[in-house]
């Protein structure tokens, strides 16, 4: 007798559109959820950074003394082999360096163990799943806040006042936001079920640190720089870096950046609503 569909030859049942509809709503009520309870998440994270650094004299400022060395001896390093001038260069260097490394990378690495570094609490208590990674971005900005002096301090040092530009930085902030949100939940979700994941994605920002003009200056690869946007983290890095150098973000930046953020959030969107009922088996 022939079988009036594939499904009871492949086992494979294709979810209907309702049923689809009803995992999208879930997934947009627990993200609802979880930003009611953004003091609970900032908490939390507040408590993930006192525990890391627990017994230490410093405490977080640890990393700001590290990345300070680490800045300082790049920027003399550099300056020589590019030739460039050391006023000019460090301040670039500076915030380049806070924005990516703790800033953009920070924040894709801690991203893959949203969840699974919350085993007990998601196998124990009832909460919105958004509410760790909530609690990932709150860990991560306190730690780029404390990152922050060292920028300010060389601008100060070098007598560098980006002006009123500076608030442009503000709505890149945001938009940085709401993709960190975004990457929390897609990558939390695609680690927590893949576990070769994680070590995937720190191999290549590896590779993307050194295509992204971080250490090196878009105008060195002169006629070139137009390639440049075609690496999604160089926009998302322009819109909020030139704005402390003083100057304001091309609009091809913006563009770019807004269609990134988009795509990250609506495929977020479909993960987290695909995994969500399934998350705390696979943690």
């Amino acid at each position: 007798m022939v079988s009036s569909g594939s499904s009871e030859h492949t086992g494979f049942t294709a979810p209907s559109a309702p049923r689809t509809r009803s995992r999208i709503v879930m997934a947009c009520k627990d993200i609802a959820d979880g930003f009611r309870l953004w003091r609970l998440a900032a908490t939390l994270g507040w408590l993930d950074i006192r525990l890391q650094f627990s017994g230490s004299t410093l405490g977080p400022f640890w990393l700001t003394l590290t990345t300070a060395v680490m800045i300082g001896s790049m920027g003399l390093i550099y300056s020589q082999l590019f030739h460039l001038v050391l006023k000019d260069y460090l301040p670039y260097l500076s915030i380049s360096i806070i924005l990516w490394q703790t800033g953009l990378a920070a924040l894709i690495l801690e991203s893959c163990s949203t969840f699974t570094r919350a085993t007990e609490t998601l196998r124990s208590v009832n909460m919105p799943y958004t509410v760790q990674a909530l609690r990932t971005m709150m860990r991560c900005g306190i730690v780029f806040s404390y990152n922050l002096v060292v920028p300010v301090t060389v601008f100060l040092i070098f007598g560098i006042w980006p002006g009123s530009d500076v608030v442009l930085a503000l709505p890149a902030l945001l938009l940085w936001l709401v993709d960190s949100v975004a990457l929390c939940l897609l990558l939390g979700c695609a680690c927590a079920r893949f576990r070769d994941v994680p070590p995937i994605v720190g191999s290549i920002m590896q590779i993307i640190f050194y295509i992204t003009p971080i250490i090196w200056e878009p105008k060195q690869v002169a006629d070139h720089a137009w390639l440049l946007y075609f690496n999604p983290f160089y926009s998302l890095l322009e819109i909020v870096r030139r704005p402390f150098l003083g100057q304001a973000p091309t609009g091809a930046a913006w563009l770019i950046s807004g269609g990134i953020s988009l795509v990250f959030c609506l495929l977020a969107l479909f993960v987290f609503s695909r995994s969500r009922s399934k998350l705390a088996f696979w943690v």
